[in-house]
């Protein structure tokens, strides 16, 4: 493997500050990115989903567990699944790529603050996903069945993706759809926050006027301590 130049610290020091600049603009577009999706239009879903849950069957709007915002990330997990490492099988082991997405994930108590719910979606039945879950840690994504042709109607039945929605009472729209590349950078809070409609909804953030804002750091908190 051909290295670097090994170098001084003033001279590792300089080459640090003119990549630092580099950094900086990518974090501003990065910022003007997410400003753009806030004032993205918004698509109306009119069709009743329906999945399975732990407690039974539930709709898309059940989804959102009372929350205004919703992410749903498909993942692939089925006795069709191929993706396999070395050594897996259904129902063990799901794809690959979107087991790495679900070891990624943040405890999505962090989402719920910001009045935000997280779900995975996949074919296979409950029972293999509930064991799914408990064998990889996952306990804490909430994960439903697919039934119906919601895969199909986001851009999620060939590959994997991660849609937003945004509810108004019972009505629920698309707001934002991000796959292939987009995914890899799932997982994290912000990054999930930085898709959806009303972003992190912190001051200071570009959103439209009347968007809801709380001062940055104040609402932050431990994961199991939202609340008390």
């Amino acid at each position: 493997m051909k290295t670097p130049p090994v170098v001084p610290a003033a001279e590792w020091q300089a080459a640090w500050e003119r990549l630092l600049v580099k950094e900086k603009e990518f974090t501003r577009a990065r910022d003007a990115m997410a400003a753009e999706r806030r004032r993205m239009p918004w698509m109306a879903v009119e069709k009743d989903y329906r999945f399975e849950g732990p407690t039974g069957p539930a709709s898309l709007v059940d989804l959102f567990e009372g929350r205004r915002q919703l992410i749903v990330y498909r993942a692939f997990y089925g006795p069709d699944i191929t993706t396999y490492a070395e050594g897996g099988s259904y129902p063990e082991r799901a794809c690959v790529g979107c087991s790495l997405v679900a070891d990624q994930v943040a405890h999505p108590a962090h989402l719920n603050a910001r009045d935000t719910s997280l779900a995975f979606v996949s074919r296979a039945p409950q029972a293999d996903i509930e064991g799914l879950k408990a064998r990889h840690g996952w306990d804490a994504i909430p994960w439903y069945t697919l039934t119906d042709d919601f895969d199909a109607d986001f851009g999620v039945d060939d590959w994997h993706g991660t849609n937003a929605f945004i509810r108004d009472d019972d009505r629920v729209f698309r707001t934002y759809f991000i796959n292939i590349r987009g995914d890899e950078a799932m997982g994290g809070t912000w990054n999930y926050l930085d898709i959806t409609a009303l972003g992190r909804q912190e001051e200071g953030e570009d959103s439209p006027e009347g968007y809801p804002q709380t001062p940055p750091y104040r609402w932050w908190n431990y994961h199991d301590a939202y609340g008390s």
